[in-house]
């Protein structure tokens, strides 16, 4: 588990790819030490496996399936992605609950000024867009993030000066794809109510037989 809060940055020593896997060399620009095989750490978001390691720097691993659901195979040497440790028992948990298992790509649409801030606009895939609520949490490129705004496809995000001096946030452009992750809460809320807003019991029906049973008087009387 991670918490979304940045430690630093790290560079991309080298991207050595095997058909559809790759293996990172990666530096930290900041002070990562007591490294321990086998610990995660979150790269860009997505969590990794440390598989050796020296006094600056370590490798890990990207499986087919982690390279299919982020965007780990665009890296290349010389590219800069966020690192955070995973969580350790005691530790405060500055952002929120984050399992490092990106759920989708996002992409920037806009970039505007707000002040000293900077709002960010991104799209994803619509079948996310119930795991997103406004004021909810949601992670970017590993970066725990509150969301201003959202619809059924996209979000968006203020990005305060020191969360773009720290992250690689001040990169991103119109386009830029990221690693998107929503709140595991959510997801675990959602798939408990799931029955009872018909999402399995009328999977594959019409639309009509899709629309939720979920009522006000149901949820009184479950205690919500």
């Amino acid at each position: 588990m991670f918490t979304g809060i940045i430690q630093g940055q790290g560079e991309i020593l080298s991207a050595e790819n095997r058909g559809t896997e790759t293996r990172f060399r990666i530096h930290p620009r900041f002070a990562l030490t007591d490294y321990v095989t086998g610990e995660s750490i979150a790269v860009n978001g997505a969590c990794l496996t440390v598989e050796t390691f020296g006094s600056d720097w370590f490798t890990a691993y990207a499986s087919a399936e982690t390279l299919s659901c982020t965007s780990l195979g665009a890296l290349r040497t010389g590219s800069v992605v966020n690192l955070e440790r995973a969580l350790a028992m005691g530790d405060r948990l500055g952002g929120h609950i984050v399992s490092g298992h990106v759920d989708c790509l996002a992409t920037v649409e806009s970039i505007k000024p707000a002040g000293l801030s900077r709002i960010y606009r991104l799209t994803f895939p619509q079948e996310f867009g119930t795991q997103v609520v406004d004021k909810g949490s949601v992670t970017l490129d590993g970066i725990s993030l509150t969301v201003n705004h959202c619809g059924p496809d996209f979000l968006e995000v203020n990005i305060i000066p020191e969360t773009q001096k720290v992250t690689t946030i001040s990169q991103w452009k119109p386009d830029s794809r990221v690693n998107m992750e929503t709140d595991i809460i959510g997801k675990y809320v959602q798939r408990m109510m799931a029955p009872w807003a018909g999402a399995e019991r009328n999977k594959g029906n019409s639309e009509e037989s899709r629309k939720s049973t979920l009522t006000m008087e149901f949820l009184r009387e479950h205690g919500f």
